[in-house]
């Protein structure tokens, strides 16, 4: 798996909905993941377990070169 191509699903809760800094202790970080379709499928996951909490937001990150 080349670092261009990893992927990474990142993110927690919030210390308010600007989404600005994150609040302590909160941080998830998944991966590394070998394609975008996977990463996406982690990050469906974490979004829908954590829905109703509206200070949570996740990402994914594309390591490497653009």
């Amino acid at each position: 798996m080349s670092i261009a191509n990893r992927f990474w699903v990142v993110g927690g809760e919030y210390k308010d909905t600007r989404f600005d800094e994150i609040a302590d202790g909160t941080c998830q970080v998944y991966g590394p993941f070998d394609s975008y379709e996977k990463a996406r499928s982690k990050w469906q996951t974490a979004v829908e377990l954590t829905r109703s909490n509206a200070y949570m937001r996740f990402t994914i990150a594309r390591e490497g070169a653009p």
